[in-house]
Formats: C-alpha cells, sequence, structure tokens
C-alpha cells in the first residue's frame, strides 16, 4: 500500500552572526586538491559502474 504525502512542513531558524565563513574556505589549498581528487575519482567509479550496468 503506497504513502502519499499531501502536506510537509519545515520550520527553520536562520541567524547571521556577520561572519559567514564557508568550510573550503578555512582548508589550506594541497587538502582541497586532495578532496577534489578523491571526488573525481569516486564520481568515475559511479559511472563505471553504471557502464557495466
Amino acid at each position: 500500500m503506497p504513502i502519499s504525502i499531501k502536506e510537509l512542513h519545515i520550520k527553520i531558524n536562520v541567524q547571521d552572526d556577520g561572519q559567514s565563513s564557508s568550510p573550503a574556505a578555512e582548508m589550506p589549498e594541497k587538502k582541497k586538491d586532495n578532496v577534489i581528487q578523491e571526488c573525481i575519482e569516486q564520481i568515475m567509479t559511479i559511472q563505471n559502474r553504471k557502464l557495466e550496468r
């Protein structure tokens, strides 16, 4: 038996401290490159799996 959702209520509170810093801005350049390389490798792995199917 499928479940149907007729309404969805989402409530959030946003506070602006005046300091908006993203986590990527705090990372050293070498670490950013490592993270980007790892993401690219994972994307390529996922694409290869899809092609095998």
